[in-house]
């Protein structure tokens, strides 16, 4: 405590220490008006509750995300918009921009990741940045910014980056952050040169500010000025600091976008491109293991090469049906997590099935190694593909129409209903460390490629029991919306997954500012 008295007037501290008791914070608070030049620092989680009439100030990368560094983000926009040259670029700069110092290092970091950007497809600030700022967020500075109506975020970042989360995901008011400057549509990759806090502070500003900051010299801690009492929190504090769970999450996150499925740290992005030439002659062998061998021999060997596939069936495989007048195959409906979600249902079933997508490359088709075919969104022309293919043996289909990488389940399509009362649904679940095997805005072609790329991609299938009659539409009486939708009950049941009434459509939307047709 010696040290706090010398730093603070002592009246000051005792005032403070007899009115509450016990300090929820160590901090200075100003009377009279006058703006806080001295700051405290946070001890613990509790904070002020006198909030209806304040108004906070926080620093983004400060006071509400566990880390500091603004590298990982960075990297997140040259690797997926500007591409695989530009990333190793950045990572080869990053020593240099560490040298530099925080605001030199940050600029010349900015210019590596935006520079030549089409600023009209630039999307990552909407589409993928909000995942892996949600996933750095602690609790103690979610709660404490919550606990606010409105708020004020500032940050270093390009406002272009941040916008998005701090808006959507956290109902900030207000955000203080450079813009970046363009020329006839591009990115030059220069930040504006200074961000005027005080506008932006003065239109929120109520009886009086709060502000959040961190105790780190190399962060801008001038948008304090403004605040009346200011809260620090130290790297102490934000070591204990939990991440933000997903049930807590002001807005929840549905879709995402980008190929990385990591938070790309220097170190783990220096691991990633050291394994890129390994993991892309991995992906080679892989496809070749399961195209040329029988399924007794493949999936030893796809196992020992890192991929791990958990199967669990409620009941003995279904049987293909017979009737007087003809065969017809089972009917498997899955949720829709990658492109090879049809090949890992063969893999489970031990047998070869074919397979129906609406989003299917003229690459993957060539190389897939069960019959695929692209299905053109005609009812009427989809609906009898599939029942010729039925006719020839098991089918696959995936009714959600897109994947979806998050543990929800968008509407089925009821189209599978009609077709027959053979059907078995499929419950599946996708682990990946490093690459995604899916995108709204990528080039689709690679998505098996990205995917089998992937160290040790894990996949959990669960084959469950074939629908009863009496809960099919053609011999049950059931809507072909009442089959689907018990359907998707089931299979998000078995997964501990969420029922949504999203489409297609509003995937693309969001993602891709179409409405996703190829």
């Amino acid at each position: 405590m010696a040290w706090i008295k010398k730093l603070f007037p002592l009246n000051v501290f005792e005032i403070l220490l007899k009115t509450s008791g016990k300090l929820p914070y160590l901090r200075f608070k100003v009377s009279k008006g006058a703006p806080a030049t001295q700051f405290k620092f946070l001890k613990n989680s509790s904070f002020t509750d006198e909030v209806s009439r304040q108004t906070l100030v926080f620093h983004l990368e400060g006071a509400l995300l566990k880390s500091y560094s603004q590298f990982p983000y960075l990297m997140l926009v040259a690797f997926e918009a500007g591409g695989l040259f530009r990333a190793v670029i950045l990572l080869l700069l990053y020593p240099l921009a560490w040298l530099l110092g925080h605001e030199l290092g940050l600029r010349l970091l900015v210019f590596v990741s935006f520079a030549g950007i089409k600023k009209d497809k630039f999307r990552a600030g909407t589409a993928i940045l909000p995942k892996f700022f949600l996933e750095d967020v602690g609790v103690i500075g979610f709660d404490m910014v919550s606990k606010y109506k409105r708020k004020v975020a500032v940050t270093g970042m390009p406002r272009i980056m941040v916008e998005c989360f701090l808006r959507d995901y956290l109902g900030t008011d207000a955000i203080i952050a450079r813009e970046l400057k363009e020329f006839h549509g591009y990115f030059l990759g220069l930040m504006e040169e200074k961000m005027d806090a005080a506008p932006v502070i003065n239109q929120e500003m109520t009886t009086h500010n709060i502000g959040l900051g961190c105790s780190r010299k190399s962060h801008n801690q001038k948008f304090l000025s403004h605040c009346k009492e200011i809260y620090m929190v130290t790297e102490a504090e934000k070591n204990t600091w939990q991440v933000l769970p997903r049930k807590r999450y002001v807005k929840q996150l549905i879709f995402h976008d980008g190929r990385l499925a990591f938070r790309p740290t220097p170190l783990k992005a220096l691991a990633m491109f050291i394994w890129l030439p390994f993991g892309f002659l991995v992906h080679i062998i892989r496809i070749m293991v399961f195209t040329s061998l029988p399924y007794k021999f493949s999936i030893p060997l796809l196992a020992f090469s890192g991929m791990i596939n958990t199967v669990s069936k409620v009941e003995s495989p279904v049987s293909s049906v017979k009737s007087a007048e003809k065969r017809r195959g089972v009917l498997y409906v899955c949720n829709h997590r990658t492109l090879l979600d049809p090949v890992y249902i063969a893999i489970a079933l031990m047998k070869s099935v074919s397979a129906v997508t609406y989003s299917l490359s003229r690459f993957s088709e060539v190389i897939s190694p069960i019959k695929t075919v692209r299905l053109t969104r005609n009812r009427v022309k989809d609906g009898g593909l599939m029942t010729k293919m039925l006719s020839k043996g098991d089918l696959v289909v995936c009714p959600e129409g897109t994947t979806c990488r998050e543990p929800y389940l968008l509407r089925f399509s009821p189209l599978f209903a009609e077709l027959t009362d053979e059907i078995v649904p499929v419950a599946i679940k996708l682990k990946v460390s490093m690459f995604y095997g899916s995108t709204a805005s990528g080039i689709k072609s690679l998505d098996s490629t990205f995917h089998l790329m992937n160290p040790n991609p894990s996949c959990l299938i669960v084959i469950l029991n074939k629908l009863p009659i009496w809960q099919t539409h053609n011999a049950g009486g059931k809507t072909k919306f009442e089959v689907a939708n018990h359907v998707q009950g089931q299979i998000a049941t078995a997964l501990g997954f969420e029922c949504t009434d999203l489409t297609r459509k509003h995937k693309y939307m969001i993602l891709a500012g179409n409405e996703g047709i190829m």
